[in-house]
Parts: structure tokens; sequence; C-alpha cells
């Protein structure tokens, strides 16, 4: 008896052994060959913004790297949360990715009441893709010509200028809220379905000012269209040098944002790390890593570990701001 017991252990441990080195086989081959299909890439802003941009200029590298075709699927509205939520519902499989920008996975739980999603409980982190500073712009016929002027001319008309963001608790949003508080002076918001409606609106003077990430707005500084009154970087930045930094009148002020890829959670380990270790050799490149740079921005490409710290200390620190501006939405 004793002896066929053992006999039916030996048989489990066995099976158990090749069931798992089945498995550990499958996924192998299911890594080495992702992707087999087109994937999609969603994009919680309207085209034309700065998380747009960064989006497809990756999606480009990596179309090239994996030999698929990327869908760069544009979500806009609700600071984010409407592109997070079709996001975070998304088939776990790694065939759908979220370039979410810093606010949505770190600010947004502050921010609303009722969210659909949770940004900690229901995305895994990827890798930070590129980061890089806001640049105050406002339109070339605009009245105030530098930053002390601008905050000058706020204090005389409290509420009297109006800004425009991206949505409501978005990147560039809380960017204006956090220099707006370092200046001591308030606006009337605005808020669009990304930077690209912002800006356009801008240009045609329908609103005052916008605290742009620099990769939307840069071309259009460069063109004379707009005029840059000061970046949120410590430093005036290579492609800008005749923009001051805002920290040049506002000592020590700095404000900048990011963008990354993150997956519905459950999307196996090994896939995720396959995206992390293809998009940060992208990001190695250097047509890829020039062109970031032609937009201010600096390619990263972190590990999964070092951007989910990162996400956690903002999450923080911006906790903190959001209930400083009163900046909540029931």
């Amino acid at each position: 008896m004793k002896n066929k017991k053992r006999g039916i252990r030996g048989f489990c441990r066995l099976s158990v052994l090749m069931c798992g080195g089945l498995m550990g086989s499958a996924m192998a081959a299911e890594v080495d060959h992702f992707p087999s299909h087109p994937l999609r890439i969603i994009v919680a802003f309207a085209a034309g913004g700065a998380n747009d941009i960064v989006t497809r200029v990756i999606a480009q590298k990596l179309t090239e790297t994996w030999g698929q075709s990327i869908v760069v699927d544009n979500r806009g509205g609700a600071g984010g949360n409407i592109g997070a939520d079709l996001a975070a519902k998304a088939n776990p499989d790694g065939y759908t990715l979220f370039m979410t920008s810093g606010s949505i996975v770190t600010a947004n739980q502050h921010i609303y009441r009722k969210m659909t999603y949770d940004p900690q409980k229901d995305f895994v982190p990827i890798t930070m893709v590129a980061s890089g500073p806001q640049i105050v712009v406002v339109p070339q016929g605009f009245q105030a010509k530098s930053i002390k002027e601008f905050i000058s001319l706020a204090k005389a008309k409290p509420k009297g200028l109006s800004m425009g963001t991206a949505g409501f608790g978005t990147q560039t949003h809380l960017a204006a809220e956090n220099f707006m508080q370092a200046a001591g002076i308030d606006a009337t918001h605005v808020p669009y379905k990304g930077e690209g409606p912002a800006l356009t609106d801008l240009l045609g003077g329908q609103i005052n000012f916008v605290t742009a990430n620099l990769a939307a707005a840069i071309n259009l500084v460069q063109q004379g269209k707009l005029r840059g009154l000061g970046v949120t970087s410590l430093k005036r930045i290579a492609t800008l040098p005749e923009v001051p930094a805002v920290a040049e009148t506002l000592p020590g002020f700095e404000n900048l944002g990011w963008f990354g890829f993150v997956a519905p959670t459950g999307v196996p380990k090994a896939v995720l790390l396959k995206i992390n270790n293809d998009t940060a050799k992208a990001l190695q490149n250097r047509e890829i890593a020039s062109r970031y740079e032609q937009l201010g921005m600096v390619p990263v490409g972190d590990t999964p570990e070092h951007f989910a710290n990162t996400i956690k200390a903002e999450t923080v620190l911006w906790g903190k701001i959001v209930h400083a501006r009163h900046l909540i939405v029931e």
C-alpha cells in the first residue's frame, strides 16, 4: 500500500513538473512571438497635445521594432479619466497600453471624488517615456512681455485673466496652479479636452495664457506665433535659449511633467518586461532621442520599479497641492 501511495505521489509531482514546464514553455513562446498582431495605445487627450506627440514618436519606433502596426487612440475628456477608464478595463494581454501623463495616475485620485477606476490597483507601471518642463505662453500681441510684467498685470486684475488648460486636474492645469501659487496670483480657468484645442484658442485670442507642456507649444513659439514668457525648468533650455526660466523671477520655482507607459493589471510579467526592454532600447536610438530633445523633453526608459516609486512619491506631492489650491471635483 505504501509503495502504491509513493507511486501516486511521484506521479502527481511528475505531472506538476510537466505542467509547470509546459506552462513555462507556453509563456516563453508567447513572449517570443509578442506582439503577433497590431497594438493600441490609448491617449487620454485630443490630438496635438504633448501626450499625443510623445506617444506618436515612440509608437513609430516600436512599430519598426515589432513589425506590427500601432493605433494611437485619442479619448479626451474629464481630465484624462475617460481614456484612463477605457485603458483600465482593457484586456490585460499587453496589446492595449496607456500613455499616461503624470497627473492622471498621481493627482486625479485626489481631485475627483468619484472615479470609475483606481490608478494604484488597475494599472501596472512599465516605464516612463519622456519628461520635460512646461512653458507659460501668451498671444504675440499680449501686453505683458515678461513673467514679471505678467504677474503685475494679474495682480492688478484678480481673476481678470483667462487660463486655458488640457482639462481640469491635468498636468497643464496643475502646472498653472503651481505657478500661480508661487506668484501669488489667480486667473479664470477655461478647461479643454486637450492642449491642442487650448493652444488653438490661445492663437485666436479667446484666452490669455496657457501653461503648456513644452512639447506641445515649442514649435508655435519658435515660429513666432506665440510668445513664451518663461519655462518651468530651473534654467533656460537649449532649444529656446531666448525664453527665460520662471525661476529667474521666482527663485527656486520648478515644475516638470512626464509621460509613461502603464498597462491594465494582469498583463503577464514577461510581456511587461519585453515592452519595457524594447521601449528602453527605442529611447536610446539617437534619432528618437533627438526628436524628444528638439521638443524640450528628455527620454527616460527606466525600470518598472523605479517608475512605480516615482508615481508613489508624486501622488503624495500632488495630493498636498490639490488640497492647498482646493482643486476638488465632487
